[in-house]
């Protein structure tokens, strides 16, 4: 068994960024309406005395205009009496959207103003410079979903469920996590010091980190002994599927007897990304199911032409595969294709939708219009998926350089 390059493979290769969990393609599964989409047009709006939106499931015309009352009441208390004038009617705008999706209690609904728009559109494959983590911006602190394999963030120590509570020594209780992000992006070779709050640690505790600027490839690939090819999926980014194939490629002509894929640590990415990495491991069947408000549900099934299809298949996961992770764990597992080996899921099970303002430079909102299941009818959001197989990376493991669920998987493969 060879030394920590395998306990998370190619480390050189990895990523050193942070980028955003549920602002990005990575952590959520989420689809882009246009202003003039039907999603769109089916948005709440503010209702004006002069304006109503007749035939509204709200109400009639008069009931909306008589709801909202109250709220421009308060709108020309601001404007008439603050003390500090003249008041900033966009920041108040911005500010009556985000408590509107705020009420709805779910964290993957929200708006994004324009500079967190724009930072969720960048494309996955591109380079950044940070700390190497994916996270989760939803949350009271920004939260580590997890550490990028051989990232500054995993050598550091950083572990999935790590809240950062200060940055530089600058406390971010009530700061948007977008703006948290900020602080903590930076030029690389430079030092950021978080602060960290930790489940199970009394007090929180500072962690240095120094920041480095690195592509991230979307798959790795390795022989292992035995005959077991050994392929890591990171991301689930646009180019994935083409990547995936190119190494499929060249590890089968090496006329593997097994395959291991590795979906530790995947925050995810795009949703029609998982169906083609599954598809090419699942040669026919459901991929996932998405379930709507109505109780209606739309099938994804396979694609055809997998080039892994027929091969004896482990896939390892841990807390940190979420989302588009959780949906090819999940296909492979209910078809009785692959089993899980690790722990639990991180439990990401809603699909959103990504819908920009009529007005550009206002921004967009980020809606949850459906829940995913497995195959089986599954639903993992906040409970994960179960591995056939619990096996746990301790401390201990790591500090000697040891991956007990690789080794769990290999012994599946090969009955030693």
């Amino acid at each position: 068994m060879r030394s920590k390059d395998l306990l998370y493979l190619s480390i050189a290769l990895l990523a050193v960024l942070i980028l955003v969990s549920a602002c990005s393609a990575g952590f959520i599964i989420g689809r882009f309406a246009s202003g003039g989409s039907s999603q769109a047009a089916s948005l709440p709006v503010l209702i004006t005395p002069s304006s109503s939106r007749s035939g509204d499931q709200a109400g009639t015309p008069y009931e909306l205009t008589s709801l909202f009352t109250p709220f421009w009441e308060a709108w020309d208390i601001i404007q008439d009496q603050y003390i500090d004038q003249p008041v900033d009617s966009e920041a108040l705008m911005r500010g009556a959207i985000k408590g509107m999706f705020d009420s709805l209690g779910d964290q993957h609904s929200s708006y994004m103003d324009p500079d967190q728009f724009q930072q969720a559109n960048i494309p996955l494959e591109q380079e950044y410079e940070g700390i190497g983590a994916w996270v989760d911006t939803t949350a009271e602190y920004l939260t580590i979903f997890s550490p990028m394999p051989g990232s500054p963030a995993e050598s550091a120590g950083l572990r999935p469920g790590d809240k950062v509570i200060a940055v530089d020594g600058e406390d971010m209780t009530g700061i948007d996590g977008s703006l948290v992000i900020r602080r903590i992006l930076g030029e690389a070779g430079s030092l950021v010091r978080l602060t960290i709050a930790r489940d199970g640690e009394a007090e929180p505790f500072d962690v240095e980190i120094i920041r480095a600027r690195i592509s991230i490839p979307s798959v790795t690939t390795e022989m292992l002994d035995d005959g077991i090819a050994y392929v890591q999926i990171i991301q689930f980014a646009e180019n994935t599927r083409t990547e995936l194939r190119e190494k499929l490629q060249e590890v089968l002509k090496q006329e593997p007897v097994a395959m291991i894929v590795d979906l530790r640590n995947n925050g995810g990415g795009y949703l029609t990304t998982a169906v083609e990495v599954t598809s090419e491991f699942l040669g026919e069947g459901i991929v996932l199911l998405e379930e709507y408000g109505d109780g209606t549900q739309k099938e994804f099934k396979a694609l055809s032409g997998g080039l892994a299809t027929e091969i004896p298949l482990v896939v390892l996961v841990n807390e940190g595969s979420a989302s588009a992770s959780e949906i090819m764990a999940g296909a492979l597992q209910a078809h009785q294709r692959a089993p899980l080996v690790g722990t639990t899921t991180f439990g990401k099970g809603t699909v959103q939708n990504w819908i920009p303002l009529s007005r550009g430079a206002e921004g967009a909102v980020r809606i949850t219009v459906a829940r995913w299941l497995t195959p089986d009818g599954l639903q993992i959001h906040e409970t994960g998926l179960q591995p056939d197989f619990v096996v746990e990376l301790t401390e201990e493991d790591i500090h000697a350089e040891r991956d007990t669920q690789l080794e769990k998987a290999i012994e599946l493969l090969t009955g030693n």
